[in-house]
């Protein structure tokens, strides 16, 4: 069998699926370089663990910013770390490979995806892009291939890609820069405020995950999760208790935003797709699907059923994947794009 990968390329973490066998890596988008020589010290989880804790000679850095490339190459760098990872041995033949990107990014930008994975060991002849919010609509079982519309929201680190899909193609779609990582800043930047204390990226992650809430009532029943930072007043460790009330307080705006998208995107679809929608309801993907009350939230603000996808996580990767493994049933979903060299 001729090899293949999948690779969804995400801002926060990137998965990669192996032609005949399934999903077989999921690591942090995440590199360690010494800015002294250079050189890269650690990829993935092994660099994610030095974040907050890495000394002065080195750098950490995620490669990927709202789901482009925002250092080139670092990107190469760790693409090339995870082809190589999953395909231990030398390559006899260069591997054929689909790239998972964010629905509406340039030309330029597919053609520095290409032109890296091709780099990286990949057969540029065999080098395809699937738009994002596609895949995830594929790997959440959506019918995208019949005359009906099907509605995805895919929240992910750096991006939301919100989209209306009949027929293999998108009818109605929103790219926006405003996910998981800006949910992370905002319960960051509310701490700073309310409570004059700073922390870290990772600790913004775990309150998001421990207590995160984007809906709250006079029902709910509060849920607090002990943190530590610094106190921005004196320099000093501090420990502070954040509720999921305070959660939904911070995250508001970019929840809304998203919300805001959602609608924008219902608005633009075709009456008779429109009413396939208002009838199936829409699935969110991604890891931020995950949210506690994001499901209520949308349903409040749209009128529309929402459900969460099995593994939401995966929803991309597995989409990604069952491209790879049927290349003719879905031959007109892929994009062919040159790296131009």
């Amino acid at each position: 069998m001729k090899r293949g990968l999948g690779i969804d390329l995400g801002t926060a973490n990137t998965l990669v699926y192996y032609r005949g066998i399934g999903v077989v890596m999921d690591e942090p988008s995440v590199v360690a370089v010494d800015s002294e020589t250079e050189e890269v010290v650690a990829v993935g989880e092994k660099a994610k663990e030095m974040l907050g804790r890495a000394p002065e000679n080195i750098t950490v850095l995620r490669p990927l910013k709202d789901g482009v490339i925002a250092d080139y190459q670092a990107t190469r760098e760790m693409m090339e770390y995870f082809i190589h990872k999953v395909i231990k041995q030398s390559f006899v033949f260069k591997p054929d490979i689909v790239i998972c990107a964010p629905f509406g990014i340039t030309e330029v930008e597919k053609r520095a995806l290409v032109d890296i994975a091709v780099k990286a060991g990949t057969n540029e002849r065999g080098t395809y892009i699937i738009e994002e919010p596609m895949a995830a609509a594929i790997g959440a079982g959506l019918p995208v291939t019949e005359p009906t519309g099907s509605m995805v929201v895919d929240i992910g680190g750096g991006t939301t890609e919100v989209a209306v899909i009949s027929l293999s193609g998108i009818a109605s779609s929103r790219s926006l820069r405003v996910a998981g990582d800006a949910i992370n800043g905002a319960i960051v930047s509310y701490l700073r405020k309310a409570a004059g204390l700073a922390i870290g990226e990772r600790t913004a992650e775990q309150i998001k995950m421990t207590v995160g809430s984007c809906y709250v009532d006079d029902q709910t029943v509060e849920e607090k999760m002990m943190i530590k930072g610094v106190e921005i007043a004196t320099g000093l460790p501090m420990t502070v208790n954040v509720t999921n009330f305070q959660v939904a307080e911070a995250i508001y705006s970019p929840v809304m935003e998203m919300l805001d998208a959602i609608r924008q995107t219902l608005e633009e679809t075709p009456p008779e797709l429109a009413g396939d929608v208002l009838r199936d309801g829409l699935v969110l993907t991604g890891g931020g699907a995950m949210l506690k009350g994001l499901e209520q939230i949308i349903e409040k603000g749209t009128g529309i059923k929402v459900r969460v996808a099995e593994d939401p996580l995966e929803c991309v990767i597995r989409g990604t994947g069952m491209v790879l493994e049927d290349r003719e049933t879905y031959s007109h979903i892929l994009t062919p794009v040159s790296s131009g060299r």
